[in-house]
């Protein structure tokens, strides 16, 4: 549409690739961010001569736009957005704004825990399988900008529930719903069935000839699959029940049987990621790659040497026979339950920070099974204190992740571990996850 005016709101990887591509397309095009624009950013916007503001959003130059592409990060109930929607202007996210320009097929992979795992597998496998593969969404490079400046046939997509919030036409060929678990409830009204609705969404427009790939053991996903239409071809895995057209296990075995000419099953022992809830992850991946007919020897292979992601139950250093392990990337309870049952007891458990309405309870059993004392890192650690008072012996406030570490080094004996879980996001004493877990890290070298 010529002259369309297309409005950026926030500057971080997302909208600096949705600039790319709207300026590529011929749109004119304007980026406005609340807070303040990284350096990096600032300079591609400049290099590209693509008009900015920072640390504000002027209505006058946001209300004239024919669409607004919005960051994830944005709630529905900012200000800025309940005026767009006020006058009707289309507001969408970058990840459907690219599609729009990609014939590329996509695989979307969202749930609240194990997204980035089942990404990063996923991508390996076809990367490995000689595909011509490009890897975006909340990972990497952004989708808009790859559209913009790639040529790839596939892209493997990791979708969180606030992107599919601002998908409309934007359909998946391969869609994978891992689990769904209380997370950013604080975005959902704090309604379950909302934040289940959403990430249903990943479902949105699918044929019968595309496939819908979920957890058969997770209870809210079969509990929203009641109330949603799926026309997708259907693929469940599990670990604890056969069955057919999906993934199970058996024994020590894992078995993927989508062609029932050509099953694999390979030993979870030969799993570079360990772990049940890498179980999960695995069959997720596996189910993929049969799909796209991939060998069964490039599956295994791929599946034996993928290197663990950082920040995700990352083992950092034993010290004189404590395990330590950087579990930075658990935002929310769930991820912290995650990580408390794969490891052994007796743990030293780091956690706390900013509180997205928490539910502690599901991690009670755990607590008092395995767990001989709390390190709380964060400013407000009541909640927490409140929490497992009655369940550990010992629980201790800290305000930095060297004294944290120091903390835990005092707590723990030979055999124990010390584990950081935070179960909450990290903006109230680091700038991100990543940088929580890289403290923790040179803390743990300085022991």
């Amino acid at each position: 549409m010529e002259g369309k005016r297309i409005v950026i709101l926030g500057a971080g990887e997302s909208g600096i690739g949705a600039a790319m591509l709207a300026q590529k397309q011929g749109f004119e095009v304007f980026v406005s961010d609340f807070g303040a624009i990284a350096e990096r950013y600032k300079q591609t916007l400049v290099e590209l001569n693509i008009a900015f503001e920072e640390k504000q959003h002027t209505e006058e130059l946001i209300l004239n736009a024919d669409e607004v592409i919005k960051s994830p990060g944005i709630p529905d109930t900012a200000p800025i957005i309940k005026g767009l929607k006020k006058k009707n202007i289309s507001v969408i996210s970058e990840i459907e704004f690219a599609k729009r320009y990609t014939t590329a097929k996509t695989i979307c992979i969202t749930g609240s825990n194990g997204k980035t795992t089942t990404t990063m597998l996923t991508y390996h496998i076809l990367k490995k399988a000689g595909l011509n593969v490009g890897l975006a969404g909340n990972i990497g490079h952004s989708f808009a900008a790859q559209v913009a400046t790639e040529n790839f046939d596939w892209y493997v997509l990791e979708i969180s529930s606030f992107m599919l919030d601002d998908m409309f036409a934007f359909k998946a060929d391969i869609a994978i719903l891992l689990n769904i678990t209380p997370d950013h409830l604080d975005r959902y009204d704090y309604k379950m069935a909302n934040y289940a609705a959403s990430k249903m969404r990943i479902t949105r427009n699918q044929k019968p000839e595309d496939y819908f790939i979920y957890c058969a053991d997770d209870e809210e996903t079969l509990k929203a699959l009641k109330n949603t239409k799926v026309n997708a071809t259907q693929s469940p895995f599990s670990i604890r029940k056969k069955l057919e057209g999906g993934a199970y296990l058996e024994g020590n075995n894992l078995h993927i049987n989508i062609n029932p000419l050509d099953p694999l099953t390979m030993s979870i022992t030969e799993l570079a990621l360990q772990g049940k809830h890498n179980i999960y992850n695995s069959m997720a991946s596996g189910i993929v790659a049969k799909v796209l007919d991939i060998r069964n020897a490039t599956i295994r292979e791929s599946m034996g040497d993928i290197k663990n992601i950082e920040h995700r139950l990352e083992h950092v250093a034993k010290i004189s026979g404590v395990d330590y392990i950087n579990d930075s990337k658990a935002t929310n309870v769930n991820s912290t339950w995650y990580a408390l049952e794969s490891v052994n007891p007796e743990v030293i458990l780091i956690m706390g920070g900013v509180d997205k309405g928490n539910d502690y309870d599901m991690l009670k059993d755990l607590v008092k099974k395995k767990v001989k004392a709390i390190v709380c890192l964060g400013k407000n650690n009541k909640r927490i204190h409140e929490a497992f008072e009655n369940d550990v012996e010992v629980i201790v406030n800290t305000f930095s992740a060297h004294e944290a570490v120091q903390v835990a080094y005092h707590l723990a004996t030979k055999g124990n571990t010390v584990l950081l879980s935070p179960a909450c996001a990290s903006f109230d004493l680091f700038k991100n996850y990543e940088d929580r877990g890289n403290q923790f890290k040179m803390a743990v070298k300085e022991l």
